[in-house]
């Protein structure tokens, strides 16, 4: 497995250097809105240890941010009365894997509502803040 590299985008999120639309975090996590979303509410649950992937994530690293990953959800799917939410990790290029630090996919899906592709297109980032203002009040009630 290759190295982890600290100058990723999340990364460099994570330390305050690029911008982002924070929804959630506590002392093992960050979420944010993907920035180039498959569906409306699309988060990233971002764990702060650095880690290539679920491959070489310590141990300590993955109870909290998996129970991250249910309230990020459960937050996501009232906020934006999704039917369900799909979640989704990917380990590598060959198995999907784009930006090289663990992360976890939370995406809101509604019946019969398909997912836009991943082009690379960003989306509006006043639409990502209005999201982001709706999921962080649902999680605020909770």
């Amino acid at each position: 497995m290759a190295d982890y590299d600290p100058d990723n985008i999340f990364a460099k999120i994570l330390r305050g250097d690029l911008p982002s639309h924070t929804i959630y975090e506590d002392e093992s996590v960050v979420a944010i809105m993907d920035a180039m979303p498959q569906a409306d509410g699309h988060a990233l649950v971002i764990p702060r240890a650095p880690s290539r992937n679920l491959l070489d994530m310590d141990e300590a690293t993955i109870a909290p941010l998996f129970a991250a990953v249910q309230t990020v959800a459960r937050g996501v799917k009232t906020a934006l009365g999704a039917d369900g939410v799909t979640i989704t990790q990917f380990n590598e290029a060959p198995a999907g894997q784009s930006v090289f630090h663990a992360h976890v996919h939370v995406i809101p899906r509604w019946t019969d509502v398909p997912l836009k592709p991943h082009t690379g297109k960003m989306e509006a980032p006043e639409a990502l803040a209005a999201l982001a203002e709706k999921i962080r009040v649902a999680l605020a009630a909770d």
